[in-house]
């Protein structure tokens, strides 16, 4: 295991048998970081080259640059085979501000610890906040994939559009997360035991009394290690629809990766797990009977060759791993459509299933719709479903061509 010194300015306290950083009022240890060609990381993002350069800055040691080889071989002191999808405190965190009206321009890394912000931040009294989360995988070889970081910073500036944020530019945004990642590179599982779960935020940080945008934002990444969402391979979830309760409506937010879509589902979500169920399938809000998404997931139904997908129209959010799974799907010669998909199509559907970030593919098991249970693939993993799984998850781990052009490799 390799061990970092604790600066003395920080206060170490226990959390989940690792330690919080609480960072203080003025910092002199911290990264600082630059997205310029002028030295260090190099990675391969869509057959261009891309650098991303950041110095440590101490008050007593000169000037030293981090290099992917500084902790190439030093994991943390965690048991790989048991590890959940829950937060475990890393090294460093990354973070850039930006006044209203104005560009994202230098960030920084920063030990990771607890934030300070005012009370009247408009994050906390209007909830103007944005997430994104993708993941960095260890290659059988020890280089780090990431999967398509340009499709979150694209979704994330689409969000902070309607949101009235400024955001950081895509180069920005990925240079921001490969610099996050390489800092905290021995918090990434090795090859096959799970992945280092990025956390990128945009929030309005800055005090704000009246209703309107706050006049700073933040852009913050944190990392945590998390398992292989199934540790014995993709395992059927159970579905309930409920009737009444709608996760979005026609002209507002859902559609975007705002803070407020995810608190309200979870009535919802907690009343079905009550009943043993594992998640709620939402309808339309209008005329009750289309599909829409999972809490925190997308939705597809599969009908012999066909599989069909609710249409992006801004009451559902526009996956990234809806997006690659459609062109995988289409890659392997099924046909899929985008379109309204009636609830009374699961009926005589093959097979159901979700995706999402953690989970890729999750395969649907049964659903309960007005009471009654509708069953697939004998309650098991349907066909398809595990086909699309290690199609994409085989292309995420760096074990099959990437012939999408999709998988950026920091070497």
């Amino acid at each position: 295991m390799e061990s970092r010194a604790v600066n003395p300015n920080y206060h170490a306290s226990p959390l989940r048998g690792a330690f919080r950083l609480l960072l203080p009022r003025i910092s002199t240890d911290k990264m600082q970081f630059c997205p310029l060609p002028l030295m260090g990381l190099q990675m391969q993002f869509k057959k261009k080259l891309l650098f991303a350069s950041y110095s440590k800055h101490d008050s007593t040691d000169q000037d030293a640059v981090i290099t992917s080889r500084d902790v190439a071989y030093g994991l943390g002191d965690i048991d790989w085979d048991s590890l959940g999808f829950a937060l475990t405190p890393t090294d460093y965190m990354y973070v850039m501000k930006c006044l209203q009206g104005q560009s994202f321009g230098k960030g920084e890394l920063q030990h990771f610890g607890n934030i300070e912000l005012s009370p009247s931040a408009g994050v906390l009294n209007y909830g103007q906040g944005l997430f994104e989360g993708l993941k960095a995988q260890r290659k059988q070889d020890g280089n780090i994939l990431l999967f398509r970081p340009e499709q979150n910073a694209m979704r994330m500036r689409m969000g902070a559009e309607r949101m009235c944020m400024p955001s950081p530019t895509v180069e920005q945004f990925v240079d921001a997360v490969t610099a996050t990642v390489l800092a905290n590179k021995r918090w990434i599982p090795p090859h096959g035991k799970g992945s280092l779960y990025i956390r990128p935020l945009l929030i309005g940080s800055g005090a704000v009394l009246h209703l309107a945008p706050s006049p700073e934002f933040t852009f913050l990444i944190y990392v945590t290690p998390v398992g292989n969402y199934f540790k014995e391979g993709i395992a059927p979830i159970h579905l309930l629809i409920d009737t009444e309760v709608h996760r979005a409506a026609p002209g507002g937010t859902g559609g975007i990766k705002t803070l407020g879509n995810y608190a309200s589902v979870y009535k919802a979500q907690g009343a079905a797990q009550a009943k043993g169920y594992t998640d709620v399938l939402y309808l339309d809000c209008v005329h009750k009977k289309y599909l829409e998404e999972v809490s925190s997931s997308n939705v597809f139904v599969v009908k012999g060759n066909v599989i069909s997908t609710p249409d992006i129209k801004g009451t559902i959010l526009p996956g990234i791993t809806r997006k690659s799974i459609i062109d995988v799907a289409r890659s392997q010669g099924f046909q899929v459509e985008e379109r309204l998909v009636a609830v009374d199509e699961l009926l005589d559907a093959d097979e159901v299933f979700c995706t999402g970030t953690a989970v890729v593919v999750s395969p649907v098991g049964s659903i309960t719709y007005r009471g009654e249970r509708l069953s697939y693939g004998n309650g098991g993993v349907g066909v398809v479903s595990q086909q699309l799984y290690v199609a994409l998850t085989r292309l995420q781990m760096g074990l099959t061509e990437d012939k999408m052009n999709w998988v950026v490799e920091l070497n």
